[in-house]
């Protein structure tokens, strides 16, 4: 490791294998979003050896809007429709997610260790890159978010693929066994039909450029996936997202979760960390426990409800629900959901927690 520090012209390629090392291993034994996983603890590695290795910002962008588009694939009217006629549902669930990190969140800003805002933005349960943009406006120090954001979304994402790897693998019959490496490759190149292929194409380069011009919050993910809605349920051409593409993708959204976690943000983080790790699991936990709510009130199965009330980024989960054996249309309806309502009710919920502390103190 000390060599390769010393060679800033490896650091890229260093990235590169072990991703790719990393990733196989974990297509291989059966990972959902096994690609994602890999990219994004060769990135944790690099960065905590100090090696700089940066995700160019349009790469980043063609990435996030990917991801868009394959969470739009999953929401056809259908699962509107079914949002729309169990909405108190969805919403109760959402807000009680919600409602679980923002009580986490001031219990940590009580503590005095994190200010203003920052615990609460840190560990809202919305896309992680909009939580940071958005932060940094309501007075939280954005690196600290950052790192809790990204800490919850790297340990969510792999505590999902573990439970969606062991879920599939109890439920496997003989006839569902891994592929070999040979059909998983046919299986990644094949495109079915060229023309919605380039479309897509066109859609993921002008989504993400427009993302990158109009700079509002959650802008990145929510116009590639407005546009997508349209083009898959209001033209004739459908979404085709072909295996290089959706490579591209999970692998730029692991490495901006992964070079995140370098060593000046962890310095810079070390007095909380046992707090924010304690949140953390404890919003975990909670998801978990209205997971088992919705499996037993509402009959869902248990890797549905658990994906669905999942306090990660949409984005990971997306990734994660379309690899594994759910009902991924109800996954990407409750996280949307919630997604919205975070960007709706969090700014003012950040404000009122801030001054409502702030008096307290005075008191």
């Amino acid at each position: 490791m000390s060599f390769l520090r010393q060679q800033p012209r490896l650091h890229g390629p260093a990235l590169l294998l072990c991703s790719a090392l990393a990733s196989a291993a974990f297509l291989l034994m059966g990972v959902p979003a096994g690609m994602l996983l890999g990219c994004m603890l060769a990135g944790v590695l690099l960065a905590t050896q100090d090696m700089n290795v940066q995700v160019p910002a349009p790469l980043f962008a063609i990435g996030q809007s990917v991801i868009a588009c394959l969470m739009a694939h999953s929401l056809h009217f259908e699962v509107l429709q079914r949002v729309a006629g169990e909405w108190p549902l969805f919403l109760g669930l959402a807000f009680a997610v919600m409602a679980a990190s923002a009580l986490l969140g001031y219990w940590l800003m009580r503590s005095g260790l994190l200010p203003g805002s920052t615990a609460i933005w840190g560990l809202a349960p919305g896309a992680a890159s909009a939580m940071v943009l958005m932060a940094g406006d309501f007075g939280a120090d954005t690196r600290l978010v950052a790192f809790m954001q990204y800490l919850r979304v790297a340990m969510v994402t792999a505590i999902a693929s573990l439970v969606a790897h062991l879920a599939t693998g109890v439920a496997a019959s003989p006839e569902h066994v891994v592929p070999g490496w040979d059909v998983q490759l046919a299986h990644w190149l094949h495109i079915q039909n060229p023309l919605h292929a380039g479309l897509t194409l066109v859609l993921v380069l002008l989504a993400a450029w427009l993302g990158r011009i109009l700079t509002f919050p959650g802008g990145p993910l929510l116009i590639p996936m407005v546009l997508a809605l349209a083009m898959d349920n209001l033209s004739p051409w459908k979404l085709e997202l072909p295996g290089p593409l959706l490579a591209l993708a999970y692998a730029a959204l692991g490495w901006g979760i992964g070079l995140r976690f370098n060593r000046e943000i962890l310095e810079h983080a070390w007095r909380v960390l046992p707090r924010v790790l304690i949140a953390i699991f404890a919003l975990i936990v909670l998801g978990l426990l209205i997971a088992g709510g919705l499996m037993f009130f509402a009959g869902v199965a248990p890797l549905t409800a658990y994906l669905a009330t999942s306090p990660g980024g949409a984005d990971s989960v997306a990734v994660i629900a379309v690899g594994s054996a759910v009902d991924a249309g109800f996954v990407m309806a409750m996280q949307m959901v919630r997604f919205f309502m975070v960007l709706l009710l969090g700014p003012r919920l950040s404000r009122w927690l801030v001054q409502r502390l702030t008096s307290r103190s005075a008191a």
